[in-house]
C-alpha cells in the first residue's frame, strides 16, 4: 500500500486545524460505526492538539443525526449537535466518511458558510466537493484514514477507542476484503493505548437487546433466496419495528446475517424509514458483483463489497430490481471468463 498521499496531505490537515479558530466537524445521514469512529476522534485529537499548543478559545463541535446509544461508550458522544440552527459562519468545516455533500444531511449548511473545508473518505463513489480532500477508495475506512494524518504526541486513548471502533465496523471485525496489513498495524497501534479492544468489538458490533434479537428472527424467518440461492433478501417494515419497540438506528449488523449464508454471492436488505422509502443495505462475497455500482443507479454509493441507497415505495418491485440487476452482473462475469 502506497502511504505518500496520507503523509502528503498530513501538514494540510494539520495545518488548517491549528489556524482555525472554530471547527464544525460533519459525517453522513444514519451515522454508523466508522461513521461516529471518525468524526469523535478528530474532534478528541483536535481538542488534544489545542490545549497541548495552549490555544484558548478553540471551539470544535459535532454535528449528526442521532445514532444508537450502542455507540454511548465513545468520547465526546453525548456532546454531538443534533440541531444544525444559529450554528453557522465556522473558520472550517471537516466532512468524513461522506461520499458526496448531500449525505451531510441536514448540516449542508454549516458546510457552505464555512470558510474553508476539507474531506475525508473512502468511498469510490466520491467525486470530491471540498477545498482540500483526502480520497482513498483502497482504505478499509475513514478512521484508518484519519489515523495517519494524526501526529502522535495528540492521541491518547479516547482517540484510539474511536478510531478502532471505526474500524471493526467497516470491516467487519478484520474480515472484509478491504482489510490491509496497514489497517491492522492501525488496530494494533490503537490496541497499545490499552482500550478495552474486545468489549469494544462485543458492545458495538455483536450484541443486540432483546427486541433487536426478536425484528432480527423475523428478518431471517421471512429470508427470500433468489437466483438459486445465490442472494439473499431480508426486509422490515415498519409496523415490525414498531411491534418489536426498535428503530432505523436499531438494524445494524442485520445485513451481515444474510451476507453470511451459505452460497449466498450478494445480500440485500431493506428497511422502512419514513415516507414510505426503504433504506437499501447491499453487500457483495465475490468480486462478480459491484454492489456500488448498483447503489449508484439509485442515487446512493459506497464501495464495491458495501454499499447502500433509498428505494421505494414499492418493497417487492425494488427488491425485483435489485436481485435483476445482481444477475445481470452475474451474467456479465460469466460471458467474459
Amino acid at each position: 500500500m502506497d502511504l505518500s498521499r496520507r503523509t502528503a496531505f498530513k501538514d494540510i490537515f494539520n495545518r488548517a486545524i491549528d489556524e482555525a479558530c472554530s471547527i464544525c466537524i460533519l459525517g453522513h445521514v444514519n451515522p454508523d460505526g466508522d461513521c461516529l469512529g471518525s468524526v469523535l476522534s478528530v474532534a478528541a485529537y483536535i481538542r488534544n492538539r489545542s490545549e497541548a499548543s495552549a490555544q484558548e478559545g478553540k471551539k470544535v463541535r459535532v454535528f449528526l443525526e442521532e445514532a444508537s446509544a450502542k455507540f454511548s461508550f465513545l468520547p465526546g458522544f453525548f456532546e454531538i449537535c443534533h440541531d444544525p440552527e444559529t450554528q453557522e459562519g465556522h473558520d472550517l468545516c471537516i466532512v468524513l466518511d461522506c461520499g458526496d455533500l448531500g449525505r451531510v444531511g441536514k448540516f449542508r449548511s454549516l458546510f457552505t458558510s464555512a470558510k474553508n473545508s476539507i474531506c475525508v473518505d473512502h468511498h469510490i463513489t466520491n467525486e470530491g466537493f471540498a477545498g482540500s480532500e483526502l480520497i482513498e477508495p483502497e482504505a478499509s475506512s475513514t478512521s484508518e484514514l484519519v489515523f495517519d494524518l494524526f501526529e502522535r504526541e495528540y492521541v491518547d486513548a479516547d482517540v484510539a477507542r474511536a478510531v478502532y471502533t471505526g474500524i471493526v465496523h467497516d470491516t467487519g471485525v478484520f474480515r472484509y476484503s478491504c482489510t490491509s496489513a496497514h489497517t491492522m498495524r492501525v488496530a494494533a497501534e490503537c490496541m497499545g493505548y490499552g482500550i478495552d479492544f474486545g468489549g469494544i468489538i462485543d458492545d458495538s458490533f455483536f450484541s443486540m437487546n432483546g427486541n433487536q434479537k426478536l425484528m432480527l428472527g423475523k428478518v431471517l424467518s421471512d429470508m427470500e433466496l433468489h437466483l438459486d440461492g445465490a442472494v439473499a433478501v431480508g426486509y422490515a417494515r415498519l409496523r415490525d419495528m414498531e411491534q418489536f419497540g426498535i428503530s432505523v438506528k436499531d438494524m445494524d449488523g442485520f445485513i451481515d446475517e444474510l451476507r453470511t449464508t451459505r452460497g449466498v454471492k450478494a445480500a440485500l436488505f431493506l428497511y422502512q424509514c419514513k415516507n414510505s422509502t426503504y433504506k437499501v443495505s447491499l453487500r457483495s462475497n465475490t468480486d462478480q458483483v459491484d454492489v456500488a455500482r448498483i447503489a449508484s443507479e439509485h442515487s446512493g454509493g459506497g464501495h464495491k463489497r458495501a454499499a447502500g441507497c433509498y428505494m421505494g415505495p414499492d418493497l417487492k418491485a425494488d427488491i425485483k430490481i435489485l436481485v435483476e440487476a445482481i444477475e445481470g452482473q452475474l451474467k456479465e462475469e460469466k460471458q467474459h471468463e
